[in-house]
């Protein structure tokens, strides 16, 4: 019985953030409040309505973030979607420049814990009761990452050596 998993792909959905989530109602208010002051007579404050309007937009985008990871021809791939319309290629990663790939409270990653050289990739959803991986990437980069079992099984396959699921 062969086992295909040439192509696997994953989606996490990220958990809301209040902060973004309250500056982008605070912009819409300041908006409507700036076009109602620029029909008065100031024109700063048909400035500040564009500005607020622009503000609120961006902050809608980042407000629902979620991320989808593809795993293709020894090759694994980061997008980062935005309010569930817009998406933007994040990251890519080749199997075999990794250094190690284990569950975040895996013994496996002890060497890599203490090392500050790394530069530290969060492609989670930040819920804390959602199991999370490690991968320990070409010795520069720590990527944080929420996978599946099929995502993992694939990467597994083609680096036995360096992906670990205890």
């Amino acid at each position: 019985m062969m086992n295909d998993n040439s192509y696997v792909e994953c989606l996490v959905a990220g958990k809301p953030r209040p902060l973004v989530v309250f500056l982008k109602y605070l912009m819409i208010i300041m908006a409507v409040f700036s076009f109602i002051l620029g029909f008065l007579g100031a024109f700063v404050f048909m400035i500040l309505f564009v500005a607020c309007v622009a503000g609120a937009y961006f902050a809608s985008l980042n407000a629902s973030i979620e991320y989808e990871y593809q795993y293709c021809e020894r090759e694994i791939t980061v997008d980062k979607i935005l309010n569930k319309s817009r998406r933007k290629k994040v990251a890519t990663f080749e199997t075999d420049r990794i250094d190690v790939l284990a569950p975040s409270k895996s013994y496996h990653l002890d060497e890599y814990r203490n090392k500050d050289n790394y530069r530290t990739l969060d492609f989670s959803s930040g819920n804390e009761e959602n199991p999370t991986y490690i991968m320990y990437y070409d010795g520069r980069e720590k990527v944080i990452f929420e996978a599946s079992k099929e995502l993992v099984d694939a990467i597994k396959n083609v680096a036995p050596r360096k992906v670990f699921m205890d």
